[in-house]
């Protein structure tokens, strides 16, 4: 079960169509459906932890599949990217399309929310138009009866000729009556299902287009969603029908001249593309209007007050900004109060494996060498890097995720839509960026939901400029050190966590600032449109949330940065016991970025952790006392007041500590980013951009910043 890993370039369509089977009995069962829905919900609680998650080969579009069995036949689920239309406007909506199209799943299961029925209705209206094995799962039914909505669902039923099943995907029991369903469609001839009527001149050129696409294409697709199609000029399907049907269909004679007829009755009424477009969608809308006018019923409003009032807080223009900057202060205290203890634990408990690694290689009589080599240096970095990354990551991903499942990201999003539309991007970059505050490199995937290439790159260029939490350690280290205070109290902790604020804040500033160069300059474009979802309130489901951060986000992002930190180890082993005339090649290099550091009012030292810290950040405080101790494995510093001792002794100020922070804030990304950006853009050029801008940017920075204060101080 699963795709291939061998699809790319011309194989990329087939291979992304074709789930392969364990036995020639499983069923293929694809699952679509609006964001939002609970389509994922629905999706874990049948398959479980039979799960496989990827990429949809020759995309960078996530896929899930899983299985479950029913009545002793085992079904492959596939999950469909969440998408409003099958009319494409991005790779998530193609790839939906075409595998509903393309994919022949023995069954459809078009999940909507019951609360919001008649939008979601659009999406099975044009699911019917592809195959009538479908069956529409309505869904959060508690919430809907909650606000006084109530969905005949048997009277849906009749009027779309397929099975519609009320469910609340959070209690698996309410499921039972969906698998039921799905089997019993499986093994039915194709129904005949709800027809959607168009406008006359629209009718009369799919009747004389449709019956030589039948004869043409025969049962491989639906003729009549096929015409609507070629008349649309969808030029993203073609490359589709290309592979489907091959050449000799797009280039068959009766086809080009039906075609053309079709086209010439349009245009004899006066219909356009974009008319025609427009007609085709208006009889969708009004067609999905005409269903829940005669099955919804509603006692009252559907918007309830708690979430006016709520939305009135958080999306107002005066206390919008103000609540995201509040919310923004108390997750970084949760994170560095929530992550210090057991930051500490991990820490003593990798170093004493350390001490049974040292143990064995002394059992082993191993050369002194090859041991300090491998033990303190490779396994000390990596042990750094996992004990420092992974609690603030177990801390911030969940509160993440809860933020997401609550429904408050997309107010998020609605807040920063007219800022980055101002700098003529997309509001979807808000949710990119904050995904980065947990990892750069998840909020360069993450990048994926925006439509627009140019949007999109821009949101990737841009990311780097908000601290990762592989960062935070040295902000955290060096506030508390010159500003917040050591002490360790509340006080110092809250006041720790707002400085941190206000640092992030100036790197919020100059993803906006950077954005709209970049949106001027090389990226030039008018901002694109894009649905945005308000979704309802809801209350997060914690094994869901603790699941999804802890297995999707955190331990893949600490699995990649970890890869990286053992042969960054390797290198800073040996340049820290390599020496050339008495000296390391460690301190041969600081003292040659002296002049260059004295500029940014720093020092060659500082400069060189930096540069060693782009397998992981983490490590660019351990290697600066590593050079200032001027030992050749890396240090543990011990409490902050013996590292406020030692940064003090070797010429720092509060100066030197600004400084080293805005570094911090603006330098290049970590090889873990630098490696998802090509994968992601796959270009070499906008890889280096991407570490070029923000070191540009920070190196502008200090020196500004150090010539001011040389002339007031």
């Amino acid at each position: 079960m699963g795709l291939t890993s061998h699809s790319t370039g011309t194989n990329a369509i087939a291979t992304s169509l074709t789930i392969q089977k364990q036995s020639p009995e499983d069923k293929i069962i694809a699952l679509a459906g609006n964001p939002n829905v609970g389509k994922s919900t629905i999706f874990n609680g049948l398959t479980g932890m039979k799960q496989h998650t990827g990429n949809w080969p020759g995309k960078t579009v996530n896929n899930a599949q899983g299985t479950y069995t029913c009545e002793g036949q085992t079904c492959i689920l596939v999950d469909l990217p969440g998408t409003y239309s099958l009319m494409p406007h991005s790779a998530e909506e193609e790839i939906a399309r075409n595998f509903l199209c393309f994919g022949k799943p023995d069954a459809i299961a078009v999940v909507c929310d019951a609360s919001c029925l008649e939008r979601n209705l659009n999406l099975v209206l044009q699911t019917l138009e592809i195959s009538s094995k479908v069956i529409v799962c309505v869904n959060l039914t508690d919430e809907a009866e909650k606000k006084g909505i109530q969905i005949q669902t048997e009277r849906l039923s009749e009027k779309l000729g397929v099975p519609v099943i009320p469910t609340v995907a959070r209690n698996r029991k309410s499921l039972s009556a969906l698998t039921h369903a799905i089997q019993q469609m499986t093994k039915q001839p194709n129904l005949s299902a709800y027809h959607i009527t168009y406008p006359e001149p629209v009718e009369e050129a799919l009747a004389a287009l449709v019956p030589v696409l039948q004869r043409k294409v025969e049962d491989r697709m639906n003729s009549r969603w096929l015409g609507l199609r070629l008349l649309d000029f969808d030029d993203s399907l073609l490359e589709e029908i290309r592979f489907c049907l091959g050449d000799s269909f797009l280039n068959d004679q009766e086809v080009k001249e039906s075609l053309d007829q079709a086209r010439a009755l349009l245009l004899k009424a006066g219909i356009d593309t974009e008319t025609f477009r427009d007609l085709t969608v208006s009889a969708l809308v009004k067609a999905a209007e005409g269903l829940c006018t005669d099955v919804v019923k509603m006692e009252r409003p559907v918007y309830q007050f708690l979430d006016w009032k709520l939305d009135r807080l958080l999306t107002g223009r005066l206390i919008g900004y103000p609540a995201m900057f509040l919310l923004l202060a108390f997750l970084l205290w949760l994170t560095i109060t929530g992550a210090n203890y057991p930051s500490q634990l991990l820490a003593d408990l990798l170093f004493r494996f350390q001490d049974f690694l040292s143990a064995w290689f002394q059992l082993l009589h191993a050369p002194a060498w090859l041991h300090s080599m491998l033990v303190m240096g490779i396994y000390r970095v990596v042990a750094w890097v996992v004990s420092v990354m992974l609690p603030p990551m177990a801390v911030f991903f969940p509160l993440f995720t809860l933020l997401e499942d609550s429904g408050y990201l997309p107010r998020l999003a609605y807040n920063l839509d007219k800022p980055f539309q101002c700098c003529h991007a997309c509001g979807k970059q808000a949710l990119c960026m904050a995904m980065g505050f947990g990892c750069n490199a998840a909020g360069v995937t993450g990048c994926r939901i925006i439509d627009s290439e140019r949007e999109r790159l821009l949101a990737v260029l841009t990311n780097s400029f908000v601290p990762c939490n592989g960062r935070f350690p040295t902000l955290i280290a060096l506030i508390s050190i010159f500003f917040a205070g050591v002490s360790g109290s509340f006080q110092s902790s809250l006041l720790c966590a707002l400085i941190l604020t206000l640092v992030i804040l100036l790197g919020i500033g100059m993803t906006f600032a950077v954005t709209w160069l970049l949106s001027v300059t090389l990226l030039r474009g008018i901002p694109s449109a894009f649905t945005l979802e308000l979704p309802p309130y809801r209350r997060p489901q914690l094994g869901s949330v603790i699941v999804r951060s802890v297995f999707d986000r955190t331990l893949f992002v600490l699995g990649r940065a970890a890869a990286v930190a053992a042969p960054a180890g390797l290198v800073i082993w040996l340049m820290a016991n390599l020496t050339v005339s008495n000296a390391s090649l460690l301190q041969l290099c600081a003292s040659a970025l002296d002049p260059l550091a004295g500029l940014m009012g720093l020092d060659g030292v500082i400069l060189i952790a930096f540069i060693l810290g782009l397998p992981a950040n983490e490590i660019v405080m351990p290697v600066i006392f590593m050079a200032y101790l001027s030992q050749g494995t890396l240090t543990e510093p011990g409490s902050f007041a013996s590292m406020k001792s030692l940064l003090l002794s070797h010429g720092w100020t509060w100066i030197t500590a600004v400084n080293t922070m805005l570094f911090s804030l603006f330098h290049w990304p970590c090889s873990t980013t630098l490696l998802t950006i090509y994968k992601e853009t796959k270009s070499l050029r906008w890889t280096i951009l991407a570490a070029l801008l923000p070191t540009a940017a920070g190196i502008l920075l200090c020196i500004l910043f150090t010539g001011t204060c040389r002339i007031f101080f």
